[in-house]
């Protein structure tokens, strides 16, 4: 993938987004997903079985998806030139989420202005794992902020990162790694053995984009605001709190972005109605809050483009 191709890949993500009339790569990855989980059942009946099957299927998919992916943009480049990089374009899109992100956040945004609560819940809820019913309004902002900072390192830069060092086939290989943590990559009875390898192949492979995400979001605040005061907080925080988080990965853009925003982020969430309990990142700032929503949007969108701007930079390099 050339840098040329990478950026129109951006640019097509930003126009278009998630057009749900289209196939989509992670759909299909998340129906594998699905079909294993419930087939392996009456097969694996204790743990080792099931860690077994688990290191199997987190090494299985990615590969696969990556070897399908090369032969499909290979045979098309045989065709015609043309056709390898409309694919390879058009797949590479897919594996970005900047303009999904920045609709859903949007959509809650607009229901709190309007003091729209319920409605606020129900937007979140499409884009946090978390019970919504009973949040807040103030809950429902850190919610969003939250998922804004997390969701631009695994939806945004990291997709970005794997572009840059191996196209679309290594990008798509990493949205299959992606998929398989946020489907089975939990701690419940039914998934702490059979999705271990799953959750510890996403901690290894957003390592890096976690904390490169991190710094674009506090050099993109800082260029959004052209307040270095803002750029001296996020590093601030980023620094003493990103590694509080449960998740190796998590807690730096989260630290980043509460930060450069100064608001407390973390706190008491439930999932199922099981109260988790997670650190506060940002102790001396203040509780978000609606107007919060849309800074947070922008320092995303200005990372992501940051991230792009760097990520065809390697390209053209390479």
């Amino acid at each position: 993938m050339t840098g040329g191709e990478l950026l129109v890949a951006s640019a097509v993500d930003v126009l278009v987004g998630d057009p749900h009339w289209l196939p989509h790569p992670v759909r299909v990855m998340g129906r594998c997903i699905t079909w294993v989980d419930h087939g392996i059942r009456g097969i694996c009946r204790n743990a080792v079985s099931l860690r077994i099957a688990g290191i199997g299927l987190a090494a299985g998919l990615p590969m696969t998806t990556f070897l399908i992916t090369s032969v499909i943009l290979e045979e098309a480049e045989g065709v015609t030139g043309w056709l390898g990089t409309a694919l390879s374009i058009g797949l590479a899109s897919t594996t970005l989420a900047a303009r999904d992100l920045w609709d859903h956040v949007h959509a809650v945004d607009a229901s709190l202005q309007a003091g729209e609560l319920p409605a606020a819940r129900r937007a979140v809820a499409m884009i946090v794992g978390r019970d919504t019913d009973g949040l807040s309004e103030s809950e429902v902002a850190r919610a969003t902020v939250e998922t804004v900072a997390e969701s631009t390192a695994d939806g945004v830069v990291a997709p970005l990162f794997y572009l840059a060092i191996g196209g679309a086939p290594l990008a798509l290989a990493y949205k299959a790694i992606n998929t398989l943590d946020s489907m089975i990559g939990h701690h419940d009875e039914r998934h702490i053995d059979f999705g271990w390898a799953s959750a510890r192949l996403d901690d290894a492979a957003n390592w890096i984009p976690a904390r490169l995400t991190a710094m674009l979001l506090i050099v993109g605040a800082g260029l959004m605001t052209s307040q270095w005061s803002s750029v001296r907080r996020g590093w601030r925080v980023f620094r003493r709190d990103g590694g509080k988080h449960p998740s190796p990965n998590s807690g730096r853009p989260e630290a980043a972005m509460a930060g450069v925003l100064g608001v407390r982020l973390g706190g008491t969430n439930l999932y199922d109605g099981v109260p988790h309990d997670r650190p506060i990142l940002g102790q001396e700032g203040r509780e978000a809050g609606p107007d919060d929503i849309a800074p947070a949007a922008k320092v995303m969108a200005m990372a992501s483009a940051l991230g792009v701007f760097l990520a065809v930079g390697i390209r053209w390099l390479l």
